[in-house]
């Protein structure tokens, strides 16, 4: 589904130049359960905004399902965004004056898809997520859990191959981590590619493939097998002229 080849990113002020990817490499096949974790500025939020389509990246190559993602124009970006990607954010990005079904149908209305016929969906995802009763509440009645369940239904509601999730339960309790995560890994078990960017470690345990990032690049892998997991490492060399002043 995903195969990265020495991507580079870089970002430029008037001041200095920051390389955040070093030549990174990255396969994830389809319907894998993957979670991605680094210390802050290690590059896991700019790898998962270029997977995405949310942002370029400057040299190498990134091929999504057979296609090479790079260059492309907004237009020809939200064609693949809307076809292969559905987005959770730790923020849950819910619009604060629709209810949570016309929040989940918000992507439908972007499609043209009349409003009875996307209400009809929207429901049907929120009844998948146990919110069909709280389909015409507004966002500040809802509890954490239940909004980012909405988030999870809007990111559904377009059959995404892929969920990319930002910190899905930074802003959760314990308990409703465990609720959300029970959520998104009952959706890779229908066949989701799902990839987590966490700090959290129960987070990522909960997923079949740990990637740890380190200076813009894989330090080390954990896979599971039979529940345990086996690190695996990675053999990248990471250039010295990562902040050229």
């Amino acid at each position: 589904m995903i195969q990265i080849r020495q991507l580079h990113k870089s970002y430029h002020t008037e001041a200095l130049s920051l390389h955040v990817l070093k030549g990174l490499n990255l396969d994830i096949e389809t319907g894998e359960y993957v979670s991605i974790m680094g210390a802050s500025g290690s590059g896991k939020s700019t790898l998962l905004n270029i997977l995405g389509i949310l942002d370029t990246y400057d040299e190498g190559k990134y091929h999504l399902n057979g296609t090479v993602i790079k260059d492309l124009n907004e237009k020809t970006a939200a064609k693949y965004r809307n076809e292969y990607i559905g987005f959770v954010f730790q923020s849950f990005n819910l619009i604060n004056f629709k209810n949570a079904l016309e929040n989940v149908a918000l992507p439908l209305y972007y499609k043209k898809v009349s409003r009875k016929k996307r209400n009809i969906i929207a429901m049907e995802h929120l009844d998948k997520m146990g919110l069909k009763d709280w389909a015409h509440h507004m966002p500040n009645e809802l509890s954490g859990g239940q909004k980012q369940r909405v988030a999870i239904a809007r990111a559904m509601i377009s059959n995404p191959k892929i969920i990319l999730a930002d910190e899905p339960t930074g802003a959760l309790d314990s308990s409703t981590t465990v609720e959300v995560m029970n959520v998104l890994t009952n959706l890779n078990k229908e066949g989701i590619t799902t990839i987590i960017v966490t700090h959290e470690m129960s987070v990522a345990e909960a997923t079949n493939r740990i990637i740890h990032l380190k200076d813009g690049m894989i330090e080390y892998e954990n896979h599971k097998n039979d529940g345990v997991f086996t690190q695996k490492s990675i053999n990248q060399t990471i250039p010295t002229n990562s902040l050229i002043l």
